[in-house]
């Protein structure tokens, strides 16, 4: 055997969960692959299960001690992936391979979520010693080692040699159905179906949309756990009744990964007691929810159930403040409900919740079509929804109907303007007004559910208050206005600290 037939076929650098899944993801599709972490026995904790679950002879995973030896074991022009913590450490990692002899025809991908910005600037920064390559990946552990969301953004060159290799390890779906193909045993591969992965763009592009992707992430999740309080708190209804709605829930239209998940976590039980009554009701944020909330404001894009989503898990944190709050202000006396009351309450909850979802992946879509004008980018709106089908954490079942949208206007400013989508909410808003409605009288906190619901009227209304607004800033700063009955452009200005309030043209 000679040298070159020796060496690995790709390097891998990060062995923690996520890392040494995708490792034994690449082996599976035939890859060899040469890894390393700073905690040597990481590597050697992925060599062994490699070996568990290896069927073949030869070595699937080559461990390496220091950057020196992986680029050694590495066929050229090197290719190399990242999973490694977003910030710092990724440059740390690129000054290691520096110093350890990378060459600028050598390609390194991040797979971290990092903040899309400092990817700009790290593609710039290290231009001179490899390319820098971003592949932002969904879908936790599982997805993984099974097939994630890949979100690959940069050099165009670069994806060349990446493609194969992506498509091969990422989620399929089934295109006749528009659903997951499942692969959830070692060894096992896919090779038909459309892979959950495509070129979003140019440096940055890949990790905006994956921070986008995380906000509605936020939001969903939120949505969910908002239902989960009123039916807990506002119905008075047991874990296991609620989580037998959350799974009829789950054959409709509200069928998505998160909804899955809520329902084997509400039915896990520890000695008899539901575990999610033992779950401390405290929350953090990585940064991902609040980078799309940031992003929302500069761009001047509303997200407002995304920005609520993340207000939620910070106003979580304040467990003593809340406590020391829940013994001085009251709200309203609860009732009770009579059985037909309660199944009307439940149809209409489950109507708010799909309108709210529709609104938050609404507003997440119009966030990157706005980041896309301001940044230069071309966006594929019908591919993105595409590889969010499997593989991610918030793939759902109307992903296909996002799809089918663009498909069928790729110019679509907002979703809420698709025939299908506008159809669902005209139907559904009713009982979402109603459903709102009684979990404001229940005095039961519903930030994503009725934020949702003030953007969708928001957007409905041809006239808004702005007006006043605007007349307000006027008088107090001279910040001029336009008139609804003057050519579009014009300014004018109020002269308020006079008698006669003369209005001139500026």
């Amino acid at each position: 055997m000679t040298q070159e037939q020796q060496l690995c076929d790709i390097g891998f650098i990060g062995l923690g969960v996520m890392g040494k899944n995708l490792v034994l993801n690449l082996a599976d599709n035939g890859y060899s692959i040469a890894a390393f972490d700073l905690d040597h026995e990481k590597v050697k904790e992925a060599i062994a299960l490699d070996k568990e679950e290896n069927t073949s002879e030869a070595a699937r995973v080559t461990g390496c001690f220091s950057y020196t030896e992986l680029l050694s074991k590495l066929k050229a022009p090197h290719l190399i992936v990242l999973s490694v913590p977003a910030g710092e450490p990724v440059d740390q990692v690129s000054e290691s391979l520096i110093g350890a002899g990378i060459q600028p025809d050598d390609i390194v991908i991040d797979t971290g979520n990092s903040l899309w910005v400092d990817t700009v600037a790290r593609e710039e920064k290290y231009k001179n010693n490899f390319i820098l390559f971003s592949s932002a990946v969904s879908g936790g552990e599982e997805g993984a080692r099974f097939g994630p969301s890949l979100m690959p953004s940069g050099s165009p060159y670069a994806w060349t040699r990446i493609k194969p290799i992506w498509e091969a390890i990422a989620a399929k779906v089934d295109p006749a159905t528009g659903k997951p193909i499942e692969r959830t045993k070692p060894g096992q591969i896919v090779d038909s179906g459309d892979p959950c992965t495509a070129y979003i763009g140019p440096a940055g592009a890949g990790h905006y949309v994956k921070m986008v992707h995380n906000g509605i992430e936020y939001a969903d999740m939120q949505i969910i756990c908002e239902a989960y309080h009123v039916l807990r708190n506002g119905l008075s209804l047991p874990t296991e009744e609620i989580a037998d709605i959350f799974a009829q829930w789950n054959q409709g239209p509200l069928d998505s990964y998160l909804m899955e998940i809520s329902v084997d976590v509400l039915r896990h039980k520890v000695d008899g007691e539901p575990l999610v009554n033992l779950i401390l009701d405290t929350a953090g944020q990585k940064g991902t929810g609040l980078w799309t909330a940031v992003s929302s404001l500069e761009v001047g894009a509303p997200a407002p159930t995304i920005s609520q989503a993340v207000y939620a898990r910070s106003i979580s944190s304040f467990k003593s403040l809340r406590e020391q709050a829940s013994e001085v202000l009251t709200g309203p006396v609860q009732k009770s409900y009579s059985d037909e009351e309660k199944a009307t309450f439940i149809d209409e909850l489950h109507d708010a919740i799909y309108c709210a979802k529709i609104c938050a992946y609404a507003q997440g879509f119009q966030l990157m079509k706005q980041a896309e004008k301001e940044h230069g980018w071309k966006l594929d709106f019908a591919s993105i929804a595409k590889i969010w089908r499997a593989g991610c954490i918030i793939r759902a079942v109307f992903l296909q109907s996002i799809t089918d949208a663009f498909e069928r206007n790729d110019d679509l400013e907002n979703l809420l303007l698709d025939e299908f989508f506008a159809k669902q909410l005209n139907e559904n808003q009713q009982s979402w007004r109603k459903a709102i409605a009684n979990i404001t009288l229940m005095g039961i906190p519903a930030g994503a559910l009725s934020s949702a619901l003030s953007y969708y009227d928001s957007m409905r209304s041809n006239v808004l208050p702005a007006n006043l607004l605007q007349g307000q800033r006027d008088y107090f700063g001279a910040h001029t206005f336009e008139r609804v009955d003057k050519p579009k452009g014009k300014k004018y200005h109020v002269q308020w600290s006079t008698d006669n309030k003369e209005m001139i043209k500026v």
